[in-house]
């Protein structure tokens, strides 16, 4: 995640069948959020390697690399491994699918045909700690702008008060003395503008 609110949550919907795709899409309009959609565990985790999520509704069930193969990847790597998961599956006859998905990380598992309003309530709730956590590295890069700041201005004042007392030790003949006060204050003054 970068410094700043980076705007609108994105959120990954995997699923090898278009029409399921579509399906989420639409029960997921309105919400503010991006929706990127990957037909494949392969896909997802390519998406993955340059895109940042706030959430992935993952089917479990797909050809090839199935749900549960692709949550251990991206649970395996380090810019991914905080992305909440939550499955999405036909099979509600297996209670152990079930506790498959929560063994590799997911957060929920949801069994198809499922509520539409119960999946935007669940997607919600991921988006708004997403939009706070954001929110909270911003603040953090912002004192740590205004520490630095406040650090330099500190140096640059402490430069001056040396300049300032050479120059008083040598009284009329300091006055390239007083010049770097004058310089080091004007410093401290930028550098106090910076964090306020």
């Amino acid at each position: 995640m970068n410094g700043g609110v980076s705007g609108v949550a994105r959120v990954l919907l995997v699923d090898d069948r278009k029409d399921n795709l579509l399906a989420l899409e639409a029960i997921l309009q309105g919400l503010p959020v991006v929706t990127v959609a990957a037909h494949s565990g392969e896909e997802a985790l390519k998406h993955l390697l340059v895109e940042d999520f706030a959430l992935i509704l993952l089917d479990a069930q797909m050809p090839d690399m199935d749900g549960f193969e692709t949550a251990r990847h991206i649970k395996r790597r380090e810019r991914t491994r905080h992305v909440p998961i939550i499955f999405l599956t036909a099979a509600d006859r297996d209670a152990h699918m079930a506790m498959r998905g929560y063994a590799v990380g997911a957060v929920d598992y949801l069994t198809k045909p499922f509520d539409p309003w119960v999946l935007r309530a669940k997607v919600s709730v991921f988006i708004e700690l997403w939009v706070k956590n954001e929110q909270l590295h911003a603040q953090a890069e912002t004192a740590r702008v205004r520490d630095n700041a406040m650090r330099a201005a500190g140096v640059a004042v402490g430069e001056a008060l040396t300049a300032l007392r050479a120059a008083q030790a040598v009284g009329e003949a300091g006055a390239p003395a007083l010049e770097r006060t004058h310089a080091a204050l004007d410093r401290a003054q930028r550098h106090l503008n910076v964090s306020g």
